[in-house]
């Protein structure tokens, strides 16, 4: 039996306000050895997005990941085949919100932790309705994960926080020099990807974060 939990016991992973957004495509190095070394920096959850691969394909990295994950009680929240997650036995799950509306409910009930990807007021309102424990929104900065399309702002941001109830992470160019203003504009979190798929150190990278979001207090 796989358990793939999202609360963790440790304070010092409790602090972390970071989801990290898988991309095994940027890894410099072995994908599943980056991955333990971010696990071991203890982020809020990582994302297993690779959703370019089939759902078998999927199934079986998911295993090994969720292994990983659990080695270091860190959230394993697994993306894109609902199917494979229950398969697994994870609880954990995120979606886009085509996806999520498609679902039953009772199919979105069997999940403790469901997160949806928003990029709307409407669209967040809907993720809400249907259940999602939380909700990314973005991008909010420009990035080269979306070369060419100008980020929506911490102004779109900022609405967003204020209309809905459940915990809304940022993503899109999130670093340590921005996070200040995506915590002041009402964000939960925040999702990285990039940064944390080509760190060589992620425990330093995530505590450049912490360091940032202390100035707010």
């Amino acid at each position: 039996m796989i358990i793939c939990m999202y609360k963790k016991v440790n304070t010092d992973m409790e602090q972390s306000d970071i989801l990290c957004i898988t991309n095994r495509r940027l890894c410099g190095t072995d994908f599943l050895a980056q991955v333990e070394k971010i696990a071991g920096a203890h982020p809020k959850a990582m994302i297993l997005r690779e959703k370019d691969l089939s759902e078998q394909e999927y199934e079986s990295l998911g295993a090994e990941v969720i292994k990983i994950c659990r080695k270091y009680n860190t959230s394993c929240i697994l993306h894109s085949y609902p199917q494979a997650a229950g398969r697994l036995e994870c609880k954990n799950l995120h979606l886009p919100l085509s996806v999520l509306e498609q679902m039953t409910v009772k199919e979105r009930k069997g999940f403790s932790v469901l997160g949806a990807s928003c990029h709307s007021l409407e669209d967040a309102l809907v993720a809400q309705k249907l259940g999602c424990t939380y909700i990314t929104v973005g991008h909010i900065f420009d990035t080269d994960c979306k070369a060419g399309i100008p980020g929506r702002g911490l102004d779109f941001l900022k609405e967003i926080c204020s209309k809905v109830k459940i915990p809304v992470y940022a993503i899109g160019g999130i670093t340590p020099e921005n996070i200040k203003k995506v915590k002041e504009a009402g964000a939960f979190g925040a999702c990285v990807m990039s940064g944390l798929m080509k760190t060589a150190d992620p425990v330093k990278y995530l505590e450049a974060f912490k360091e940032r979001e202390n100035e707010i207090q």
